[in-house]
């Protein structure tokens, strides 16, 4: 890394902290001088221990079903889906595939998690001038402030599952990891077709076809290529109207 990406990207240094949105600050600064909460807290049973954390954690959580993933906008697509609605997706396909080695279970909890940190450092795609090394940054701080800073006191083996899940999906640590790498690409794939049709035709969208080339199981292989094939008749019969 250049010492001008240094001076960008760590002075000053990116926190999640920081990154908490303005609207959720305010929030959780509602929480934090809830009368209710205060008396809630004084009690100290099991039951009740960090909730409020937990709150927290759910309004930040909300940024992903109000984030539009940015390949989509860079694009000028009417209506683009949200982090949340590509996850959502995926955790769906996790539980249908049919190979039999896999924990399906496990791929429907990694595709849950796996865009997590993108609630507060956001959707950085590959065209953005953050390094990979910095996003990579990002993201693992802002898991462990979710995880260790909020869910912790609510539920430790929630907290540390989750972490855990995160980072066998970043370091495609499992068979479950790289299945649900290759169902990202996938999702983006079908998403693809149906923003083309969305737009009746009138917007190209073959960028995002290389993403085939990242699929590696065998099973979501033959997703796609069916997929593809199904958007190859849809362009020959745009073509054919138009002609």
């Amino acid at each position: 890394m250049s010492t001008q990406q240094q001076q960008t990207f760590e002075e000053p240094l990116w926190t999640p902290e920081n990154a908490v949105p303005e609207i959720v600050r305010q929030r959780i600064e509602l929480i934090r001088n809830s009368a209710f909460i205060e008396k809630l807290n004084s009690s100290s049973t099991p039951s009740t221990k960090g909730i409020s954390n937990l709150l927290i954690f759910l309004h930040i959580l909300q940024q992903l079903k109000k984030t539009r993933r940015t390949g989509w906008l860079n694009f000028d697509v009417e209506d683009p889906e949200s982090i949340a609605d590509h996850m959502y997706r995926m955790g769906i396909i996790s539980m249908l595939s049919n190979n039999k080695d896999l924990d399906t279970g496990r791929c429907v909890c990694i595709a849950l998690v796996h865009d997590m940190a993108e609630s507060l450092v956001g959707d950085i795609t590959p065209k953005d001038p953050v390094p990979k090394e910095e996003k990579h940054r990002r993201e693992l701080a802002a898991m462990e402030y979710l995880t260790k800073g909020l869910i912790e006191p609510f539920n430790p083996s929630a907290a540390q599952e989750i972490l855990d899940l995160w980072n066998e999906y970043e370091n495609v640590a499992s068979p479950e990891a790289r299945f649900v790498k290759d169902v990202d690409k996938f999702e983006l794939l079908v998403q693809t077709l149906e923003f083309e049709q969305q737009h009746e035709g009138k917007k190209d969208l073959a960028q995002f076809l290389d993403t085939r080339q990242q699929i590696k199981t065998p099973e979501v292989s033959e997703w796609a290529d069916t997929l593809l094939g199904v958007r190859e008749d849809y362009w020959v019969k745009v073509k054919k109207d138009l002609s």
